[in-house]
């Protein structure tokens, strides 16, 4: 059975999806609808469950003020669950009694490519989620002979259209075989980055 796992994701994390790639904002990403079709042509088998609340029937869950749903994609036995809260544009949590229909059903296609994602598919467009924490406050554990962390109102905003955006990009094309830990720590040590640009940089490495 692990073999089968591996090669699922080691077939779908393969499969370049930039042809595929949509822009909204600052952000890229694969529609739900590409990311299926891609799925099945692939794994025709795969199937999708949207839970269901068991009490209420109703395709979300809700703590009383906030709201989110739960997809599941199920290939070659194996399931991958996400959550995620419903959302408006600019992914802030709708309080429950503003919650729609066309809400909910949003949140559970981006639920579904977020599941595909699990299993290997357009992963790399979530990376700059989870990319190392660039602009923590929090210093790492001390090395010897290692420098002190700036503070943080230390640390330069990194903007797109500057020389230190250049800059980084020049460094981060040049070093990209270092791998995305590495590189975050250095970055961290002088820099501010709001989650676009750390997916820009993401994208820079796994390019």
């Amino acid at each position: 059975m692990s073999e089968t796992k591996q090669s699922v994701f080691a077939t779908l994390s393969a499969i370049n999806v930039r042809e595929k790639i949509e822009r909204k904002g600052n952000l890229d990403y694969l529609s739900w609808a590409n990311a299926w079709a891609m799925l099945k042509a692939i794994y025709p088998d795969a199937q999708r469950k949207v839970y269901e609340h068991d009490h209420t029937g109703f395709n979300y869950f809700t703590d009383g003020k906030y709201a989110w749903v739960k997809v599941g994609v199920t290939i070659g036995g194996q399931e991958h669950v996400d959550y995620l809260p419903i959302m408006d544009h600019r992914n802030n949590s709708i309080p429950i009694d503003k919650v729609t229909s066309s809400d909910v059903n949003k949140s559970i296609q981006r639920s579904t490519a977020k599941a595909i994602a699990m299993h290997g598919l357009g992963l790399s467009l979530w990376t700059g989620e989870d990319l190392p924490d660039l602009t923590s406050d929090k210093a790492p554990a001390a090395q010897k002979g290692a420098k002190p962390k700036a503070d943080a109102q230390e640390l330069t905003e990194l903007k797109r259209d500057t020389e230190n955006w250049e800059k980084v990009v020049s460094y981060v094309i040049a070093n990209k075989a270092q791998g995305l830990e590495k590189i975050g720590q250095q970055l961290n040590r002088k820099y501010k980055m709001s989650p676009s640009i750390k997916k820009e940089i993401a994208n820079l490495i796994e390019s």
